[in-house]
């Protein structure tokens, strides 16, 4: 699930609009076998769903997406992994049943650091190459996409190597993809400068006397975009937030799905990684010695090189120098995920109702990014 948090009420009768998006670009022997590109026309219903009395909003926005389901048969259960929206699973018959609905309310003031218009068009892009679920709708406060039937690993399953191969794979395959517009700068730093603005921002004139502590923050993040801009990590289309919760396991297909796309966007390929390995360590109880070692690492980066390569047309076999660039790498892009996300939950301590831990989270993070930062920044590549 996401990294929550609610909106107000305010329930409308159902109406049309059109949700127009652009085109992907077929490019790799992965999209090639797509099909379908982009849906044009997905609708906008002008509906809120009121997230702490949500049935009567979903209802109607389910009177549109599934007309044939009787109201009153309809059962809905709230998934409570997330840590920056509501997600509720609507179905009629057996969860796990493919027409089961998700409906997910965004978060209080998310609108702030998520782009929601461009959240669209990767679920869109990720969709029509075989990556995603589909999405329905947009209403006025959330959208509406299709379960992904499978198990939600925990942090047993993500350590066995055929499904930690799987999602390795599957990150190679998603960082293939190519659209129109092409890799951009990578989405990172933009973020990061925008956190601390708004962090800046929240502080009261009085607060920002005695606090140094931004102004800290600021020079480690401008140190963090000099030194690894010059790593020289390939811009590539990234999850951005590879939560254990993010990934769905299919066994019975012997296939893995990421979900939630609210940070996908272009970015440094080793930091989709390395934010992948910082999150073995979870997230309500945060525990680094859980974080995967260089074997694991090895492994894992093997599988992806493999499926990264296939997919960009390259000559498949992986040597181990590419192997140990790639995990010097990773290492180093582990400390920016680390410190990105500690600014993430700050900010969400001011102002997520979600009830978490945000400062205690906060703290791990860049607790583990100052502990590691002179180790792997000085690893020599």
């Amino acid at each position: 699930m996401p990294r929550g948090s609610l909106a107000p009420d305010k329930t409308g009768k159902a109406q049309v609009e059109p949700f127009r998006r652009p085109r992907a670009q077929v490019g790799s022997p992965w999209t090639e076998a797509a099909g379908p590109i982009m849906d044009q026309n997905l609708i906008h219903l002008q509906v809120q769903v009121d997230p702490l009395e949500p049935r009567g909003g979903v209802l109607e926005l389910l009177r549109r997406l599934r007309p044939l389901w009787k109201p009153q048969e309809v059962q809905l259960k709230t998934f409570t992994e997330g840590l920056t929206n509501q997600l509720i699973g609507c179905f009629v018959g057996p969860l796990q049943d493919s027409g089961c609905v998700l409906v997910r309310i965004y978060g209080h003031m998310t609108e702030l650091y998520v782009n929601r218009k461009q959240e669209v068009e990767m679920f869109q892009l990720l969709h029509a190459h075989g990556c995603g679920p589909q999405i329905y709708c947009t209403f006025q406060n959330g959208i509406c996409y299709q379960f992904v039937p499978g198990t939600v690993l925990d942090e047993a399953l993500v350590r066995q190597p055929p499904v930690y191969r799987l999602i390795a794979a599957e990150m190679g395959k998603i960082h293939c993809i190519k659209a129109d517009s092409g890799p951009g700068e990578p989405f990172i730093w933009t973020k990061m400068s925008h956190l601390l603005s708004l962090l800046q921002k929240s502080l009261s004139p009085a607060e920002q006397r005695r606090s140094s502590s931004l102004g800290t923050l600021a020079a480690e993040a401008e140190t963090l975009e000099r030194r690894l801009s010059a790593v020289r990590s390939p811009v590539v289309l990234c999850h951005n937030d590879l939560l254990i919760k993010n990934i769905i396991y299919n066994q019975s297909e012997g296939t893995v799905k990421f979900i939630d796309y609210e940070y996908a966007d272009y970015n440094h390929q080793a930091f989709d990684i390395g934010n992948h390995f910082n999150e073995f360590a979870g997230v309500e109880d945060i525990d680094y010695s859980q974080y995967p070692g260089a074997e694991l690492q090895r492994d894992w980066l093997t599988a992806y090189l493999e499926s990264y390569k296939h997919g960009s047309g390259l000559e498949v076999q992986v040597t181990d120098a590419e192997v140990t660039r790639l995990y010097l790498q990773v290492c180093k892009f582990s400390l920016v995920s680390n410190f990105f996300w500690g600014l993430w939950a700050i900010f969400q301590s001011r102002h997520s109702s979600i009830r978490f831990d945000f400062q205690r989270y906060a703290t791990a993070r860049l607790g583990f990014y100052f502990e590691k930062k002179e180790e792997y920044l000085g690893m020599p590549l």
